[in-house]
């Protein structure tokens, strides 16, 4: 007698993969709602690590990488994703939007401010406790950041809450 097993799959997984398709939906509704506009641009990034305030023995043997791509409108209001591997080793999610601010005078000023907030997915066990208001691998998520671009360049300093900062480079690929 054979029996047949279907997998169960659990709530959080798939409450993280609705999360993803309705955040990857507000971007794609957002790219093609301005994608006319000249002045908006569409940004790829990349973090190779980041670096933590304190060492824990908790914190995979492996870097904590981003990938990333971000859309900019023109006022200056954007919507983003990152890949990344967190510092416990774990893939996870950030989906986002936020606002920039050039720092000195508009048009002549290289530097920017940047804040976001978003969600925060896959943050899991045993490493839930380590985000605050983590349930089921999902947390709520604010980034603040300081910025220079040149031409189609940029590079930022993230502050990652308590735990560290992460430098981010990225490119303008559509502007």
């Amino acid at each position: 007698m054979t029996s047949s097993v279907t997998p169960s799959r659990s709530p959080s997984i798939c409450a993280r993969i609705g999360a993803f398709f309705l955040s990857a939906g507000a971007i794609a509704s957002a790219i093609s709602a301005h994608a006319a506009d000249e002045s908006d641009r569409i940004m790829v990034q990349f973090a190779p690590d980041a670096a933590h305030y304190h060492s824990s023995p908790d914190y995979a043997k492996s870097s904590s990488w981003l990938v990333g791509a971000e859309y900019q409108r023109r006022d200056r209001f954007l919507a983003g994703y990152a890949y990344f591997n967190n510092s416990f080793g774990q893939k996870s999610h950030y989906v986002y939007g936020g606002r920039t601010w050039t720092l000195g005078v508009e048009g002549t000023s290289h530097w920017y401010l940047k804040l976001t907030g978003g969600v925060i997915v896959g943050y899991r066990e045993p490493y839930e406790d380590k985000i605050p208001f983590n349930h089921n691998g999902i947390a709520p998520g604010i980034v603040a950041g300081i910025g220079y671009h040149f031409d189609r360049f940029n590079a930022q300093l993230n502050a990652l809450g308590g735990s560290g900062v992460m430098f981010t480079f990225g490119y303008d690929i559509f502007r």
